[in-house]
């Protein structure tokens, strides 16, 4: 649960650097060469997952660069606070869901709770009154759908790894190779490589994202994937504090609420 609760505060950490960041595109792909650089680092020194394991390290990276996308394109439009509490906040609902439509798992009456309070807080922060105030709501629950896939398919796949730290640094150094292909598929290498301020930041958030996603990963290996993702997401209420204190972003009473009403609803689908 701590190991956890330290990877939402560096999610919510990373985030924050990316909402920061002028060009955000630029700042995760250069986010994701420090994931690629470093998991391929490690990867020389240990041996490789099993077999059974691959196919789902690589639709795994192949989610995380739509991932990648869909979320700078929600912080385009969207403050921290908003977006993140949004696109976090739904993903433990679609888990919930789709384990119940796919792999028939009974829904309680506690998760049928934790579902409206989470439902409630995000549609509170989505909306004021019949008017959006997120207009990058669309891909703000993009974002919290493929959130929901990769939390899935890596919770599988490091199950049938065998071993944890192989099966994230390989995956990770996939999808940190994938997300630069693509940033050069829509710009062109030179924008890529052309040294501009807050390459070091960017670099470090890269670092930061690694290592909290690495422990989500270790935690699943030897806990309830609904549970760990669940307790995951409480890092709306760091996301909603950091946008507040270091990103100049409004934290009203109505805000701040619909934070925690995600928080304790994610809790409880757990």
């Amino acid at each position: 649960m701590l190991l956890t609760l330290f990877a939402a505060f560096l999610h919510a950490s990373w985030n924050a650097l990316l909402r920061a960041g002028a060009d955000r595109l630029w700042s995760m792909t250069v986010m994701c060469l420090a994931v690629a650089v470093t998991s391929l680092a490690i990867a020389l020194f240990l041996a490789p997952p099993a077999k059974a394991s691959w196919l789902y390290a690589i639709f795994s990276a192949v989610l995380h660069v739509g991932y990648n996308v869909f979320l700078v394109r929600s912080y385009q439009s969207g403050d921290l606070g908003q977006t993140y509490p949004i696109a976090r906040g739904s993903s433990p609902i679609l888990i919930t869901l789709a384990a119940s439509v796919f792999a028939q798992e009974r829904i309680g009456i506690a998760a049928l709770s934790g579902i409206a309070l989470v439902s409630v807080g995000i549609i509170s922060l989505a909306f004021k009154g019949r008017k959006r105030v997120v207009p990058g709501l669309p891909y703000a629950l993009g974002t919290g759908c493929f959130i929901a896939a990769y939390s899935v398919t890596d919770g599988i796949g490091v199950r049938l790894s065998g071993a944890p730290m192989a099966y994230t640094v390989w995956m990770s150094a996939l999808w940190g190779i994938l997300m630069p292909l693509v940033y050069i598929g829509l710009r062109g290498a030179h924008s890529l490589f052309t040294f501009r301020p807050g390459f070091t930041m960017s670099f470090i958030g890269g670092l930061v994202s690694l290592l909290a996603y690495g422990i989500v990963i270790y935690a699943m290996s030897g806990a309830p994937m609904g549970a760990v993702s669940a307790l995951r997401e409480t890092s709306v209420l760091f996301a909603a504090l950091i946008g507040y204190f270091f990103l100049g972003e409004t934290l009203t009473i109505r805000k701040m609420l619909a934070c925690v009403m995600i928080a304790i609803g994610i809790i409880i689908i757990s």
